[in-house]
């Protein structure tokens, strides 16, 4: 299966955001960092700005929400026009019943796991999700380093996977470049969320070209 790339608009010129993801046309997706300044310690986008990129981007959304209260939240970005919706479940009340009402307004459900999370008690209800996130930086902020310590944890969720037989898909976030995707990629990963090393480029195509050819190889 080849790598899926979502180039991360955190990274991107945020007075020009039609421009930006017109200049991605290459990724499968684009990746929505969505952050309250509560949850992190950062404030990005809301769910009228995600709406009207869902109706200018050339590719769908896969929105990461970095907020509290993700159960009275999400599915709304699911029917704002994300493609795919994902959350923390630090946050959650009931992560299961969040992904079914993603699920339930047509987009794709997700988790995400901050570095001190374990994933063990996520693994007996796969089937409930599209997607796993396994953070490879603190949530936040872009431009972090790669926290290799978390291929132990991205190799058990896609052990896990496998051994069920699940269409699961493992995405890892933070300090993806073409220096650190193909180790991500040994432990299981198959979508990659990359920031400046795709926006920071003069040629995005290129970056994403080559992000996917590291994974491959």
């Amino acid at each position: 299966m080849a790598p899926y790339i979502h180039p991360s608009i955190l990274a991107a010129d945020f007075a020009n955001l039609e421009q930006e993801v017109l200049r991605i046309g290459e990724a499968d997706l684009v990746h929505v960092d969505v952050m309250d300044n509560h949850f992190v310690p950062n404030l990005t986008f809301g769910l009228g700005t995600v709406e009207r990129l869902a109706e200018v981007s050339p590719v769908p959304l896969d929105v990461h929400l970095m907020i509290e209260d993700p159960d009275r939240w999400a599915p709304d970005y699911a029917s704002a026009g994300a493609a795919s919706v994902t959350f923390h479940v630090e946050a959650a009340a009931d992560a299961v019943a969040t992904a079914r009402a993603i699920r339930a307004r047509g987009a794709r459900a997700g988790i995400a796991l901050k570095p001190g999370t374990p994933a063990e008690p996520w693994l007996d209800r796969l089937a409930e999700f599209d997607l796993v996130l396994v953070m490879t930086v603190e949530p936040g902020f872009g431009g972090q380093s790669f926290l290799d310590g978390m291929m132990p944890k991205l190799a058990l969720v896609a052990a896990a996977a496998e051994r069920e037989g699940r269409d699961l898909r493992l995405q890892v976030d933070g300090g993806i470049s073409t220096a650190t995707i193909g180790i991500a990629a040994r432990h299981g990963a198959d979508t990659f969320v990359a920031g400046s090393s795709v926006f920071g480029s003069t040629d995005p195509g290129k970056a994403i070209r080559a992000l996917r050819t590291a994974a491959s190889r």
